[in-house]
């Protein structure tokens, strides 16, 4: 008697699923650096500031890491966050508070926090930015946008 095709291939998909699933589970964590600018402020802003953002982040855990860094800013940094989604040249919404919210945003600013999977997908397409308010510029002075590497 002949086993019917699709009684055959369930085992096959399944072990291709739990494979998938192990691959996923042990994704390393990225790592990389987000340089912060005025000029990718929107509108562009003409500063001295600049800064850089190193992110960590993990995709079994949606925990991300980071050490932002600035110098040369017009004024005391206030606040910084990440926004999101938007892709680079249009603002949006804030998302997570680099500095802590109400607590001053002195260089450098570490931290961590687990993205929903909204905002963990929006960070893994490149539609975060990180933004660095100071007060002669409430907006933002620097900016820089989230673009992880792509994985191998």
């Amino acid at each position: 008697m002949q086993t019917p095709l699709s009684r055959r291939a369930l085992p096959i998909l399944a072990g291709l699923a739990l494979a998938g699933a192990m691959t996923l589970a042990h994704a390393a964590p990225l790592s990389f650096t987000v340089p912060l600018t005025g000029a990718q402020e929107v509108p562009a802003m003409q500063t001295q500031g600049s800064g850089s953002a190193d992110l960590t982040y993990d995709p079994a855990t949606r925990v991300v890491t980071w050490t932002v860094t600035y110098t040369g800013l017009s004024s005391e940094a206030t606040m910084a966050h990440f926004h999101g989604p938007a892709a680079a040249g249009k603002n949006a919404d804030v998302k997570i508070w680099v500095s802590g919210k109400g607590a001053p945003a002195t260089s450098p600013i570490k931290g961590q926090t687990t993205l929903s999977a909204a905002d963990a997908k929006a960070f893994l397409a490149g539609d975060m930015y990180i933004n660095v308010h100071t007060k002669d510029h409430p907006a933002g002075e620097i900016r820089g946008q989230v673009v992880p590497p792509k994985a191998n």
